[in-house]
């Protein structure tokens, strides 16, 4: 028996379409043998019944059936966009198996053909889908950040800079985004690099914060051997492998000010050293800068370099949170949902009048990346044809004034779904930091409790 590699075949689903029982038969059992879940069938209108109620990962075709050519499911579009097909066609029909392909069809087999073949007929199917998808997924991260209408003053100083990027011979200047957490800091940087100049050179991605102080510069400029204890062979940093490329550099403020002025050195002079080496490497780097942090206020507070703060300043790109952006939540509510539903293979889902309604009045602390995983909460766990999100508890609105609308106010009625009480002094606490410029002691002074206290809520938030 030939020895073929099936690795990833098992567990799959796969359609068998052939009028000859004991050719369907051999096939079935040679794909079962891969562990393959078979179905089969030797007609066109019950092929066409079954691929209405499943989505396969494969189908064998045969092209002629007794009810019709199997090419007809290609051109009616049965099958789901994730299902492999591989037609099977008599010895002087190529034609038939040319049409398949052009239709859609990922490969083809002339009868009489040995079944031992499957093997390695599947496995060049399957990784032509893993080929596919990768493609895809690629398409989706250049156009996967959804601007709307909220966001068009953003998109249009994107396309400024795509297009002074453009217009440059030597080094890029670097980028500086800002936005809370969860906004989209690492999505827009994705799609700066894939957008611009540099789209076909590597993109390494780095979060600052979750470097140790002691590796991190090892990490980033690279060291010689012998530099230091563990050092046993020469190292190179990320900005000498990202070289031609772009280096993303999220939760920038969490390095040290002398990590800060050497990544100021590498901005303005090109030009890197490792630890404990004495050449100097050149490097043209693409820097993107994100925090979610005020850059100016900690210059101000001395927790960050003003030349490095001045030099980061000539692109500064500026994220609105999810919570201010309006009717474009529903939006983007409906293009993560498609994406999602593609992701778990389930139907797609609308949003019910009450979900919509729900959506819109949180308040989303989390932004972006709360409403993927309260969507795909829905998604998984709510057995309706509409979503309803109910897991969503609408918090104290902190942009409404608590002595008006807000629930300070002698008019207000707790709503029937009811009250967060954590999230009415989570509220609290964040109007007196504001009151006080976050002052911690200050604000705790305000609410007549510990610094302690005070310090421990903003923790669990």
């Amino acid at each position: 028996m030939i020895s073929t590699p099936n690795d990833g075949l098992n567990g799959l689903e796969i359609l068998i379409v052939e009028d000859e029982v004991l050719l369907r038969k051999q096939l079935a059992a040679q794909l079962q043998r891969l562990g393959m879940e078979v179905t089969g069938t030797g007609t066109l209108s019950a092929a066409r019944q079954l691929v209405s109620e499943t989505n396969f990962d494969f189908a064998l075709l045969d092209v002629n059936l007794p009810d019709g050519r199997g090419t007809d499911l290609l051109k009616e579009n049965a099958f789901s966009p994730n299902t492999g097909v591989v037609v099977m066609t008599a010895n002087g029909e190529v034609a038939g198996a040319v049409e398949a392909i052009r239709l859609g069809a990922l490969d083809y087999l002339v009868k009489p053909f040995d079944p031992l073949e499957l093997p390695l007929v599947m496995a060049r199917v399957r990784r032509s889908k893993q080929i596919s998808r990768a493609e895809e997924h690629r398409r989706d991260e250049k156009a996967g950040f959804f601007f709307g209408s909220a966001l068009a003053d953003l998109e249009a100083q994107l396309q400024r800079i795509l297009a002074a990027d453009s217009r440059m011979q030597g080094p890029l200047p670097p980028v500086l985004i800002q936005g809370e957490t969860g906004t989209g800091k690492t999505t827009i940087a994705r799609w700066l690099h894939q957008q611009g100049p540099r789209a076909t050179a590597q993109l390494i991605e780095v979060n600052c914060s979750a470097l140790p102080e002691t590796l991190a510069e090892s990490e980033l400029f690279g060291h010689e051997r012998g530099a230091f204890t563990d050092a046993r062979s020469a190292r190179m940093g990320l900005f000498e492998a990202a070289n031609g490329g772009t280096l993303f550099l999220d939760e920038l403020p969490s390095l040290s000010m002398a990590l800060q002025a050497k990544v100021l050195t590498v901005i303005e002079d090109h030009r890197i050293r490792r630890i404990g080496g004495n050449k100097i490497i050149g490097t043209d780097v693409r820097l993107i800068a994100a925090t979610n942090r005020d850059l100016r206020q900690l210059t101000a507070q001395g927790a960050f370099r003003e030349d490095l703060y001045h030099r980061l300043d000539l692109y500064r790109i500026s994220l609105t949170p999810l919570r201010e952006r309006g009717q474009d939540i529903l939006k983007l509510a409906e293009l993560l949902i498609g994406r999602l539903c593609r992701l778990h293979r389930l139907p797609l889902k609308q949003i019910s009048a009450s979900g919509q309604q729900r959506l819109l009045s949180y308040s989303w602390p989390g932004n972006v990346r709360e409403l993927a995983h309260e969507i795909e909460r829905a998604i998984v766990f709510e057995d309706r044809d509409e979503l309803l999100f109910e897991n969503l508890q609408t918090p104290i609105d902190t942009t409404k004034p608590l002595d008006s609308t807000g629930w300070l106010n002698a008019s207000f009625t707790f709503p029937p779904e009811g009250f967060s009480l954590e999230g009415a002094i989570a509220a609290i606490i964040q109007r007196a930091l504001k009151q006080t410029g976050n002052n911690v002691s200050a604000a705790a002074r305000l609410l007549g409790v510990s610094r302690d206290y005070l310090r421990y809520r903003i923790r669990e938030k």
